[in-house]
């Protein structure tokens, strides 16, 4: 039972230095360029360990709010990350595109509704 929890732990801290580390992301901060993020193991949290940024460091409620914004958009915006896993590569893309005007044939466009009809934006 104690080596399941120690297992969690370090699961439990790299959530909680995801969090700030999207929170200021999504503030427009760049992570080991404008800020460094730590957790000692101590059980006192993630936290902020170097603001390098030349602006004013965001208090923890607005890197919250941030955060959350972050996984709001993140969630809405699943349908894209599901077509561009569906998407050909453009050079595939490129190819069937020549060959759709030299044979007249319009695969290419039937190829791109399909995979947004199979992914609508919600």
């Amino acid at each position: 039972m104690v080596k399941e929890v120690t297992t969690l732990w370090p699961s439990v801290y790299l959530i909680k230095i995801m969090t700030i580390a999207k929170g200021l992301k999504q503030l427009g901060f760049t992570p080991e360029v404008d800020f460094v993020c730590q957790d000692d193991g101590d059980g006192k949290g993630a936290y902020i360990r170097e603001w390098l940024s030349k602006s004013a460091q965001p208090s923890d409620s607005e890197i919250t709010t941030a955060a959350n914004t972050f996984d709001t958009n993140y969630t809405n915006n699943k349908y894209q990350r599901d077509r561009a896993e569906s998407y050909s590569s453009i050079q595939d893309q490129l190819d069937q595109l020549y060959w759709d005007k030299k044979n007249g044939t319009n695969k290419w466009v039937e190829a791109i509704d399909k995979v947004k009809s199979d992914n609508p934006k919600p």
